[in-house]
C-alpha cells in the first residue's frame, strides 16, 4: 500500500480515525494512576515496585513488534489490515480491566498486569501505522496530533475515576490486602470504555485492500518471520535509530513516574506513605484502629494523586489542541516543538522535589503533560516520513523498542539505585525522571528535521 495517493481526510473522519485510543489510554492511564496502589494494597514493598512492573514493558518488547509484523501482511475482507488486531486486544484488556482490582493476591496482580499489558498493545501497535496508512504526509503530523488530544482526555478523566467514583459516594477504604470498591468500580469503567471506544473506530474507518493483491499474499508467503523481523531490525533507518535514543530517555520518565509517583509523592508530599500491616498488632485494638487511619489516610493521598497525574492528561489534551490548530494551517518543526516540550516536562519533573504544598503538583503535572502531548506525537510524526508505507507496522512496532527498552532498565535498576545511593527515598525517583526528559532533549541535536511540503498544509482537514 502506498501512500503517494492517500486523500486528505476531514476532521471527523481522522477523530474517529483515532477514537479507540481513548480506550487505550483508559487501560493505560487506570494501569499508570493504580497499578502501584494496587500493589501496595496487596502487601508489596515500596522499593519493589519497579520490578514487579516490569510485566508492561517486556511484554511490549514481545508484542509490539509481532503484531506490527502480522498487521502488514494481515488482509481480512471485513475488517480489513488493522483493524482485526483492535478488537482481539479491546476484548482481552477489558476482561482483565475488571479482573484486575479484584486480585486477592499480589502475585495475581502481577500476572492480570502481563495479561493487560500485552491485550493494550495488540490494540494499539496498529493504531499508529494506521494514521499513516491513511493520511499523506503532509497531514501526518496533523493526525498524530489528533490521536495525542484523544490520549489526553483519556488520560485526565481515566486519572481523575477513582476520586470521582469516591467522590460520588463508593467507599475509598477496604481491609488490609483489599482493593477499595472505588478503584474496582473506576476499573470497571474503564473495561466498557476501552471496547466500545475501539468499536467506534472499527464501525466508522475503512482500509483499503492493498493495490495489487497477488503481489501481497506472494510477500507475505516469502520469508521467515524472526529472519525478516531481525532483517528489518538491522536495516532501520538511521533517523529512526537517532529518533529512539530520545525516545529511550524519554519513557525512561514517564515509566519512573508511572512506577513511582504514588509512593514519591504520598510520603514526600502528603506526609501520608503506605502503612505495613506487619508493623501493626491487629489483635491490640489501638494499633488496629492506628492501621485504619494510615491507611485511609495513604488511600486518600493516593486518589489525590491520581487525581493531579490526570493534569498532564489535561496539560497534553490543551497542548494538543494549539498543535492541531496550528498544525492544520501551517508546516511544524517537529524538532523544535519536541526539544521545548521535553525540557519543559523536566523542569515539572524536578519541581515535584521542592514543592510546598500538594496542590501546587497541579503545575508540576501540567508542565509533564507538555512534554506527553509531544512525545505521543511528534516521534511518530518524524518516522512515517522515513518509513516505507509497505512496512510501517513493523517498522511502529520496532520502533516502539525504544520505548519498552528503557522501561525495562528502570524497572530492574531503578529500586538498586534508590536503595544504593539515595536511601531508599522514592522522592529521588522523579528527580531521575526530570533530568531523563533534559537529556532526551539534548539528544535531539542529532535528529534531522525531514522536509515537508507545505502546499496548502492540512487546509482540508477542514
Amino acid at each position: 500500500m502506498s501512500n503517494r495517493n492517500t486523500p486528505k481526510l476531514g476532521f471527523w473522519q481522522i477523530w474517529n480515525m483515532c477514537f479507540g485510543f481513548l480506550g487505550i489510554q483508559f487501560g493505560f492511564a487506570l494501569q499508570g494512576g493504580s497499578m502501584s496502589r494496587i500493589f501496595q494494597t496487596l502487601g508489596a514493598e515500596k522499593d519493589a515496585l519497579p520490578l514487579l512492573w516490569i510485566a508492561a514493558p517486556l511484554t511490549g518488547l514481545i508484542v509490539q513488534p509481532i503484531i506490527g509484523y502480522l498487521s502488514d501482511r494481515t488482509w481480512h475482507p471485513i475488517l480489513g489490515r488493522r483493524r482485526p488486531y483492535f478488537v482481539i486486544g479491546a476484548v482481552l484488556a477489558s476482561i482483565a480491566l475488571l479482573a484486575m482490582p479484584h486480585s486477592p493476591t499480589l502475585w495475581m496482580a502481577v500476572g492480570l498486569l502481563w495479561v493487560l499489558d500485552a491485550s493494550i498493545n495488540i490494540s494499539m501497535e496498529p493504531f499508529r501505522a494506521l494514521v499513516a496508512d491513511k493520511l499523506p504526509e503532509e497531514q501526518r503530523s496533523y493526525g498524530f496530533v489528533v490521536q495525542t488530544l484523544i490520549i489526553g482526555i483519556g488520560t485526565w478523566v481515566a486519572s481523575n475515576l477513582p476520586w470521582f467514583v469516591s467522590w460520588l459516594g463508593v467507599s475509598n477504604e477496604a481491609g488490609p490486602g483489599v482493593v477499595p470498591p472505588s478503584v474496582q468500580i473506576a476499573f470497571a469503567i474503564g473495561a466498557f470504555v476501552f471496547l466500545a471506544s475501539i468499536l467506534v473506530t472499527v464501525f466508522t474507518t475503512t482500509e483499503e485492500p492493498p493495490e495489487d493483491m497477488q503481489r501481497f499474499l506472494q510477500e507475505r508467503r516469502e520469508g521467515n518471520f524472526f529472519v525478516n523481523i531481525a532483517r528489518d531490525i538491522l536495516q532501520m533507518p538511521g533517523q529512526m535509530l537517532k529518533i529512539g535514543i530520545v525516545q529511550f530517555f524519554s519513557w525512561l520518565s514517564f515509566f519512573t513516574m508511572w512506577s513511582m509517583a504514588t509512593p514519591a509523592l504520598t510520603g514526600h508530599v502528603f506526609k501520608a506513605p503506605a502503612p505495613d500491616p506487619s508493623a501493626f498488632d491487629m489483635s491490640v485494638p489501638a494499633q488496629a484502629q492506628a492501621f485504619t487511619e494510615a491507611n485511609a489516610a495513604f488511600q486518600n493521598a493516593a486518589d489525590l494523586v491520581g487525581a493531579y497525574m490526570g493534569y498532564y492528561g489535561l496539560s497534553s489534551m490543551a497542548v494538543a489542541l494549539l498543535l492541531a490548530f496550528y498544525a492544520s494551517r501551517f508546516v511544524l518543526n517537529r524538532r523544535l516543538v519536541h526539544f521545548v516540550s521535553l525540557l519543559l516536562g523536566g523542569v515539572g519533573f524536578l519541581s515535584m522535589a521542592v514543592v510546598s504544598q500538594p496542590a501546587w503538583l497541579i503545575g508540576s503535572f501540567a508542565l509533564v503533560g507538555v512534554a506527553w502531548a509531544s512525545i505521543l506525537s511528534m516521534p511518530y510524526a518524524l518516522l512515517s516520513s522515513v518509513v516505507e508505507a509497505k512496512k510501517m507496522g513493523v517498522y511502529m512496532g520496532i520502533f516502539n523498542m525504544f520505548i519498552v527498552i528503557p522501561q525495562i532498565v528502570a524497572a530492574t535498576l531503578l529500586g538498586l539505585v534508590l536503595r544504593t545511593f539515595f536511601g531508599g527515598e522514592p522522592i529521588y525517583a522523579l528527580i531521575i525522571a526530570g533530568g531523563s526528559l533534559v537529556v532526551g532533549a539534548l539528544c535531539l541535536a542529532f535528529v534531522r528535521e525531514p522536509r515537508s511540503s507545505p502546499a496548502a498544509a492540512m487546509a482540508a482537514a477542514h
